[in-house]
This record gives structure tokens, sequence and C-alpha cells, in this order.
């Protein structure tokens, strides 16, 4: 019942990232004419409402991981958000594991960027307070700590884990055999 639960937390979270993705994530990459005025105003409250100039004027590390989320990040959405709203789907595993293993280590950066640098009041603020950054990291946090999540169900659930007690054993009496 908890693995279920799980499943249906990261189908949420999979089926959700692709319209993120498409609407906000990808307006630091693409060129501006590709949005429309409405969708760069979305862009624009947010990165004012939570204090992220990363998004408006985003450093090329950043270019670059928006990049990874575009090329290998955004094929991937939809056949995990299937994957885990069907449940069970052992092939997602090794791809499960090598999403979250990516994603957890481009967060690490994002995060020790929004916490340590000091970001410009001008032309687009970013956190200045602690409170601030801290805002500005629930947001991110999420992106951390669901992959995480997945990594270690992929890695410890009997489920996804072809490697199980009663297959060990099994392979032991074929050796003393």
């Amino acid at each position: 019942m908890f693995l279920r639960v799980l499943e249906i937390l990261y189908f949420i979270y999979f089926a959700s990232h692709i319209p993120i993705t498409l609407i906000i994530d990808l307006q630091a990459l693409l060129p501006q004419h590709v949005y429309p005025p409405e969708l760069k105003t979305v862009l624009q409250w947010y990165a004012a409402e939570f204090k992220d100039p990363m998004m408006l004027e985003p450093p090329v590390w950043f270019r670059s991981f928006v990049f990874c989320e575009a090329l290998v990040q955004m094929p991937f959405f939809p056949i995990a958000a299937y994957a885990f709203l069907k449940g069970g789907c052992k092939w997602i595993r090794t791809p499960a594991i090598i999403y979250s293993v990516h994603v957890a280590t481009t967060l690490i950066p994002i995060l020790s960027h929004i916490i340590f640098n000091n970001f410009p009041l001008t032309p687009h603020p970013g956190p200045q307070t602690l409170r601030e950054r801290l805002t500005l990291v629930s947001i991110y946090a999420p992106y951390l700590i669901i992959p995480i999540m997945i990594l270690f169900t992929m890695l410890f659930s009997s489920t996804y884990n072809s490697t199980s007690t009663s297959g060990k054993a099994s392979a032991k009496s074929k050796k003393q055999r």
C-alpha cells in the first residue's frame, strides 16, 4: 500500500513536471519570441515573487542544466508518469535511477548558489535575507527530495529491485548441488 502511494506521488511529480518545464523552465533557454506574452508574464511574476533571478538572466551553468532538462529529462517525464501510474513496472528501474542521480546532482549546485551567492539588487533582485533564500530553496527542494525518494524506492523496494532473498537462496542451492 505504501509503495502504491509513492508511485502515485511519483506520477504526480512527473506529470506536473511536463507543463512546468514547457511553460516556465524552458523560457530560460529558448528565444523569447517562442513564448506568448501571457507566459512571459507568468515567469516575470514567479521571478519577482520568489526572487529567482536565475530564471530571468540564467548563468551559463544554469542554462546547461535547463538544456539537460529539455534534452534528457523532458522525454523521460511522460514515460515515467505512465510507469508510475500503472505501477510495478520493473523496466522503469534503471532509467529512474539514472534520472534520480542526474537531477540530484544538478540540484546541489543550484541550492548552494541560492544559499551562498551574493545576488545583486538590480536588474533582477535575488534573495537577500535568510527567509528569502529559504523560500527559494523550498521551491527547488522538491526537485531534490523526490528524486532521492525515487532512487531509494528503485534500490530498496522488492517490487523494483530484481535481487530478492528467494533468488539468492536458489542461487546458493544451485552452487551446492
